[in-house]
């Protein structure tokens, strides 16, 4: 059964909520070789932030006298407590509007060619990164789907695509296997194996969240709609099995992160594993799951920005709390054209029209 009418619509306007608070609470300590999870919750400690509850908060005295090894990204001073108004402009939100547009305008019967057409029109060529940068300098070159993806292309499993399937989860509410569908139509432009996975399973899962009773519920359906023997399917069944377990979340982290270890921090599997173990510690708890999924480390605004797309389908907008959305003012900064000083709330009914559609 699928939401309609109003919660479908406070759900939707969760999930952008969602992915733009996460996006912001893990962007200042997105670099996932530096930023391990031990050194991120030394830093919580040191500015007495834990339990962590609201976005981070700015290093004291900017820093001074830390050698470096707190030193956030430079982006920081838009993204931390106290000092947001508005979103940062970032890749993990530019994708979802970007696929707003898409299917405004091509239909749900999109091409992948297509995708790679609006990525011309639309997208700057400098705001783009890793596998997405090489498929776009393939586009430019003339090449077509799918040696777009694999063309020199060193990064065809790295996290991208999947964060480029929200949208296919929002306008496909309880509707894992169609979610999927168009993720991978997306994906193939830019990425092989885990990579599509990745986007297809995180599609489903955004999809499931509409109906699932449970997070738990969510996360075993979207792994129906990936191929069982990959390595992304069997990374995020540890993290299920580890959790049914009732091993703590630090210990399942440190597991996981042993038997992926060698994949680099942008790479989908381990990333996914973060982001599952996130979810399920969370247990439906906006908050929880957020900040959980940026402590994990890795590719934290990616992760967090994803994680807030299923917790706030799971709640809706209404119930996530004021601290995350209430500094956002519902205004989105974008590299895409046409796009920029949006408002989130226009984003959401424009995401529900389609899907009413």
């Amino acid at each position: 059964m699928t939401p309609v009418g109003t919660d479908l619509a406070d759900r939707v306007l969760g999930g952008w909520l969602g992915r733009i608070a996460g996006n912001m609470l893990g962007k200042p300590v997105e670099q996932g070789d530096h930023w391990t999870r031990d050194r991120i919750d030394r830093y919580l400690r040191r500015a007495a932030a834990l339990p962590l509850t609201d976005y981070l908060p700015g290093p004291p005295e900017d820093g001074a006298g830390d050698g470096g090894e707190f030193e956030l990204r430079p982006e920081w001073r838009a993204c931390v407590r106290g000092r947001i108004h508005g979103s940062c402009r970032d890749d993990d939100v530019d994708y979802a509007i970007l696929g707003l547009d898409l299917l405004e305008t091509y239909g749900f019967s999109f091409s992948t060619e297509q995708v790679g057409d609006l990525w011309l029109t639309r997208l700057p060529y400098l705001q783009t990164f890793t596998a997405e940068r090489a498929a776009y300098r393939n586009l430019a070159q003339g090449l077509r789907p799918p040696v777009t993806a694999t063309y020199e292309n060193p990064y065809q499993e790295w996290i991208g695509a999947l964060i480029r399937a929200d949208v296919y989860g929002w306008t496909s509410p309880g509707m894992p296997p169609r979610a999927a569908s168009l993720a991978r139509r997306d994906a193939v432009l830019s990425h092989t194996g885990n990579g599509v996975y990745g986007a297809m399973w995180a599609a489903a899962l955004i999809s499931a969240a509409f109906t699932a009773p449970s997070v738990r519920d969510a996360l075993e359906t979207s792994l129906t709609v990936i191929p069982a023997s990959s390595r992304l399917s069997r990374a995020v069944r540890r993290v299920l099995a580890l959790h049914g377990t009732r091993m703590s979340w630090e210990d399942t982290l440190t597991t996981v992160s042993e038997e992926t270890a060698g994949m680099g921090w942008i790479h989908t599997v381990p990333n996914a594993a973060v982001l599952t173990a996130g979810l399920l510690y969370g247990d439906g708890d906006f908050t929880r799951t957020i900040t959980l999924t940026v402590r994990g480390g890795l590719d934290t605004d990616s992760n967090g920005a994803t994680a807030g797309s299923v917790a706030g389908v799971l709640c809706g907008a209404r119930a996530i709390p004021p601290q995350w959305k209430d500094p956002l003012e519902d205004t989105v900064r974008s590299a895409v054209f046409g796009f920029d000083g949006v408002r989130i709330s226009e984003l959401a009914s424009r995401t529900v029209a389609l899907v009413e559609a």
